[in-house]
């Protein structure tokens, strides 16, 4: 059997190396069409506006991380493990993963440079986003479309929002960090990050993806878990998604119970989770007399994890296109990555 060569790209967002770098990480992602819908004679103003506005915040934010992004390293870590667990299973295959920020560096254009030198037979796009949202893993896809000139037949894995990797995953972080804290009573909140309700009546499914994932690991804890969905990370004047995360804190406490923090759509320690969850909302919850706030961490790099991504790459391998790994979506949700894309990655 010839050896085949397999490129793995894992999509990810991306974040500021230090504080030069904020404004203009800010700017690219305020750029995207599909995070402001407007022409790019108002998109790019408005981006560059919003950037000047948010940078300060943002530097601030970024500070208590040791002034950036952790989400590189991060991901670089994700890529490493998954790659030793690909190549033992596919030993007779060359195997590489490459990483494709949306907004910062590595860039969709550089990792599509270096796939191309790999010169593949077979690509694989897999987000490291569980849930497809037009605004992440479509992006991503649309990007990569544009920037891909070479080689090999390419498939994306549009969702994995069930997989029984991630899944366990979610299990063992929040069963661990309940354990170490002596098992307190606490609601469960599944914190994803938010979404405006217009981008889901549009047909996007990250909603219900989200819904179905907070579903399936509830289910493997158990009935006597008492669980919320939620969303944070709510920005700018339109409606989003709700209850928001503080709405839930809040409604925690008037129940006089504490909560347990799940960042359910988050599979790297980053910005949303190590300055909003461990710093803002600690502070909302010990201001709203929350007696117990604890938060899961990431799946990160657990083994239960990085071996269940690895099934969804080696079952996109027998696929074209793109496809989600396991339940498709409704029919109501057509801006679904199935639907969006068709049969070409």
């Amino acid at each position: 059997m010839s050896q085949r060569r397999i490129a793995v790209v894992l999509f990810n967002l991306g974040g500021p190396d230090g504080p030069a770098d904020v404004r203009l990480f800010l700017e690219n992602l305020f750029s995207d069409p599909a995070i402001i819908d407007a022409p790019a004679i108002v998109r790019r103003p408005l981006a560059a506006f919003i950037a000047r506005t948010r940078a300060r915040t943002a530097i601030g934010n970024y500070a208590r991380m040791g002034g950036g992004s952790p989400l590189l390293a991060e991901t670089r870590a994700q890529a490493a493990a998954l790659r030793d667990v690909l190549q033992a299973r596919l030993g007779d295959d060359a195997v590489e993963v490459f990483i494709a920020m949306r907004y910062w560096n590595p860039t969709t254009e550089q990792a599509a440079a270096e796939v191309a030198r790999f010169a593949p037979d077979e690509v694989v796009l897999t987000p490291l986003y569980p849930q497809f949202s037009t605004t992440t893993t479509g992006s991503s896809l649309a990007a990569w479309r544009k920037a891909y000139k070479g080689s090999g037949a390419s498939r994306a894995i549009c969702c994995w929002y069930g997989e029984a990797g991630l899944i366990e995953a979610h299990v063992r972080r929040i069963l661990e960090t309940w354990d170490a804290a002596g098992r307190p009573r606490v609601r469960l909140l599944f914190s994803a990050h938010g979404l405006p309700e217009k981008v889901v009546a549009g047909g996007d499914p990250y909603e219900w993806q989200i819904e179905a994932t907070c579903a399936a690991i509830a289910d493997r804890l158990g009935t006597s878990w008492d669980w919320r969905v939620c969303y944070q990370s709510r920005v700018g004047p339109l409606k989003w998604l709700g209850p928001s995360t503080p709405e839930a804190i809040a409604a925690a406490a008037e129940d006089g119970l504490g909560v347990l923090i799940d960042p359910v759509a988050f599979v790297s320690e980053h910005v949303e989770t190590l300055v909003e969850l461990d710093h803002d909302y600690a502070a909302l919850a010990k201001a709203a007399g929350i007696p117990v706030y604890l938060r899961a961490p990431v799946v990160g790099i657990l083994p239960l994890f990085i071996d269940g991504l690895a099934d969804v790459v080696v079952d996109a391998l027998f696929r074209k296109g793109v496809e989600p790994d396991g339940i498709a979506c409704p029919h109501t949700h057509v801006r679904c990555g199935r639907r969006t894309f068709g049969k070409a990655a």
